[in-house]
């Protein structure tokens, strides 16, 4: 993740450009005072907004255009090209819009558009329910929310979270953040005044513990109830807790919140040497994320190779020689026994030493409240096409939902931040009455150094894996095929192929 206040490069589109020299279909990047600005042509229309996404400021200029709007190469943000309008997770921002005038075969950017309110949908069903109560502060929740409102939802939204924390940006916290590289003010996904300037009731703190669906309420742990018309449940997940002897001692840690990630930097500004107990993405990332703190990794997990299991052999090797590269010490096939104060004992008989210890070694879905309901469990809340849970009224998204994916045909449960976002996003039109089928293709994107891995689709198992370009050369692009279908790409640095294989996806669930 990076930004940077670049001074503007370009055309002063203010003073015009020839029609010819942006073609059908063309991308330009020019300025319009100190803005940046990006021209797109569709046809005869010729649209002009912002240059960068307002997740992360990826630029757009080296994004895809699909119909009118535009998909960010870095993280698969998705705007409306005649609004402005954030469509897709992870941005929820607008992009700003300019006025654009064609004379005399010139393209002309004029003055920047007031921001012009969306209209709500039309085309629902049923009664829009007076009070709406979210149950979790993460990723879905969040998402949730914010599209509430941006619906003109006028009613009331609760929010009620067991975090100390209101909703963060969670893939920070494993990847710039923790590595020193970004500040905190980019950790909250929102300023505290965003919840109140939109009456969104943020309870943190707020244990739920069990949910009266005959009385429509949620009963937390100090005996208060909350009512509720519509209930999303986005409770998320939480660390696998280790039980081997010596576990519990405070210099052995979790990642999941900001309260986690906090503790560990401030190990890391004390301290000399970590182990890492897991190859899985987060473990490898706060592997990563160490090393750039000049702290010494030896990451511990029982896998063959790291991450095989998700990206296949050829990644896998080309992800461990990368962080060997970078210093890390790998000792795979291989889990810890105990931890002994400063000592980790391995299962093999060695021991190694470490001044604090960072378990990443996977998250169980948080199902008990929906199980506690008698909502139908199925490895997860299991939800249909709109994600509705079987009890009518109650949805669920993120981490906890296991929905019909319409493009690998199979009920699937992923726990990546920008599905959460987007069932978020689904789930809440659903509770105003919309009847939107959860259709985005999954995407998540991995950073290990400068290394960033996008990934589209999901793929449980393969028959075959197809590499184009070079895996050791950061230049790649490998499909995981089963029977002769594509079902997930991962990518380095081919961002529009990455797009374009999401956009493939997408048009295979239309046929």
């Amino acid at each position: 993740m990076t930004e940077g206040h670049t001074k503007s490069v370009g055309p002063d589109l203010a003073q015009g450009i020839a029609l010819s020299d942006l073609p059908d279909g063309g991308k330009l990047v020019g300025r319009c005072g100190d803005d940046q600005v990006l021209l797109v042509r569709r046809g005869t229309e010729v649209f002009a907004v912002s240059a960068t996404c307002t997740h992360y400021g990826g630029p757009l200029a080296d994004g895809l255009v699909v119909e009118d709007t535009v998909r960010c190469p870095w993280h698969h943000a998705c705007f409306d090209l005649r609004t402005g309008e954030a469509l897709r997770a992870p941005a929820f921002n607008p992009l700003a819009c300019w006025a654009v005038e064609q004379r005399d075969g010139r393209i002309f950017v004029g003055e920047k558009l007031k921001r012009t309110t969306p209209k709500p949908r039309t085309g629902g069903s049923g009664q829009v329910p007076k009070k709406i109560v979210i149950v979790g502060g993460g990723a879905a929740g969040f998402a949730a929310a914010e599209k509430l409102r941006r619906e003109h939802y006028q009613g009331s939204i609760v929010m009620l979270s067991n975090d100390e924390a209101p909703p963060v940006d969670r893939p920070n916290l494993s990847k710039d953040y923790l590595a020193g590289k970004a500040p905190a003010e980019w950790v909250p996904l929102r300023g505290e005044s965003f919840y109140s300037k939109n009456d969104i009731d943020l309870r943190l703190n707020a244990n739920v513990t069990s949910i009266d669906a005959h009385s429509g309420e949620v009963v937390l742990a100090d005996g208060a109830r909350t009512p509720y018309d519509r209930l999303l449940l986005a409770t998320g997940a939480e660390p696998v807790r280790l039980t081997i002897p010596g576990a519990d001692q405070p210099h052995v840690h979790t990642l999941r919140s900001f309260a986690d990630c906090m503790a560990i930097i401030e190990r890391a500004t004390t301290t000399r040497r970590a182990i890492v107990l897991g190859a899985s993405f987060i473990g490898l990332e706060v592997a990563a994320a160490l090393r750039s703190r000049d702290i010494e990794v030896h990451v511990v997990a029982p896998d063959k190779r790291p991450m095989e299991r998700v990206l296949g052999p050829q990644m896998a090797d080309f992800i461990r020689a990368l962080h060997e590269e970078n210093g890390v010490v790998f000792h795979l096939e291989n889990t810890p026994a105990s931890i002994d104060g400063r000592k980790v004992k391995l299962s093999s008989g060695g021991t190694l030493a470490a001044d604090f210890v960072v378990a990443g070694v996977g998250v169980r879905p948080r199902i008990g409240l929906a199980e506690k309901a008698g909502l139908h469990i199925d490895r997860g809340v299991a939800v249909n096409a709109f994600l509705e849970t079987s009890a009518p009224g109650i949805f669920a998204a993120g981490d906890i939902a296991r929905w019909p994916d319409p493009h690998s045909g199979e009920n699937i449960r992923v726990e990546h931040w920008v599905v959460a976002e987007r069932q978020g996003q689904t789930a809440a039109l659903n509770m105003l009455g919309q009847r939107e089928k959860y259709a985005a293709v999954p995407f998540f994107w991995s950073q290990h150094y400068d290394i960033p891995i996008n990934y589209v689709g999901h793929a449980e198992r393969w028959d075959e894996i197809a590499v184009d370009g070079d895996i050791a050369a950061k230049d790649c692009l490998v499909r995981f095929k089963h029977e002769g279908r594509t079902l997930a790409v991962a990518s380095i640095f081919r961002d529009v192929e990455s797009l374009e294989a999401e956009l493939e996806m997408e048009r295979q669930m239309a046929i």
